[in-house]
């Protein structure tokens, strides 16, 4: 992957179907690819990531699910990403037996919540949305690409930056020193997600090019 961008795709509702986008992130070499399935039947939602999980074993590609821990020990996913009104990491450990191994992360929106996660320990934090984004029922506000940039390079906390963005808005946050981002829409509404991956690799390769100036932040961390 290029050094200058690692991409997090959240899969949610995808136009080609969960196991295409699996299939893409395996193939662009992503480390990490979300299972996000919301008002579906737990059952529906296991099956899918089975599905997901025989893609990415034995891959470089780590498959996390979306909030819920159980239905990521039923697949024996790679980890879970919770959300501020979820269960807390450490209960989410303690309902995952034998866990060390595994990534737990979690959503922040402000400073506060970022700041706050110290305390979970924290594999990872999202930190967002960076744009308005339709892909929640209830929003969270806008934190704008100055104000994400702020939280994130001053976390301790590997981050990743998350909400409505695309090719055409990518230059400006690795401008800002933001490296890792993750991506929804742009991918999974296209019926081709290697290309739309491959894409954003593309743009963000032109503009290391076209921009020597851009390094990487100093303390929002590595996802590792």
């Amino acid at each position: 992957m290029n050094d200058n961008l690692d991409l997090y795709l959240v899969v949610t509702n995808p136009v080609a179907g969960y196991v295409a986008c699996a299939e893409a992130a395996v193939a662009a070499g992503l480390r990490y690819i979300q299972l996000r399935m919301k008002n579906v039947a737990r059952e529906r939602v296991v099956q899918v990531g089975l599905e997901m999980r025989a893609v990415t074993r034995g891959t470089a590609t780590r498959l996390i699910v979306n909030d819920d821990v159980t239905v990521a020990r039923a697949i024996d996913a790679d980890g879970v990403h919770l959300g501020q009104t979820d269960m807390s990491l450490t209960e989410a450990r303690q309902l995952w037996p034998g866990s060390a191994s595994k990534v737990f992360g979690l959503s922040t929106h402000d400073e506060a919540q970022a700041l706050a996660a110290l305390d979970d320990s924290p594999d990872y934090i999202g930190v967002g949305p960076i744009y308005a984004t339709p892909t929640k029922v209830v929003a969270d506000p806008v934190l704008g690409v100055a104000r994400a940039a702020a939280i994130i390079l001053r976390s301790e906390t590997p981050t990743v930056a998350i909400g409505g963005i695309d090719r055409s808005r990518l230059p400006e946050l690795l401008s800002r020193g933001i490296r890792h981002i993750a991506v929804v829409r742009y991918v999974c509404q296209r019926p081709r997600p290697l290309e739309a991956i491959r894409e954003l690799m593309a743009v963000a390769e032109e503009t290391r090019q076209g921009n020597a100036k851009i390094r990487p932040g100093k303390s929002h961390g590595t996802v590792q």
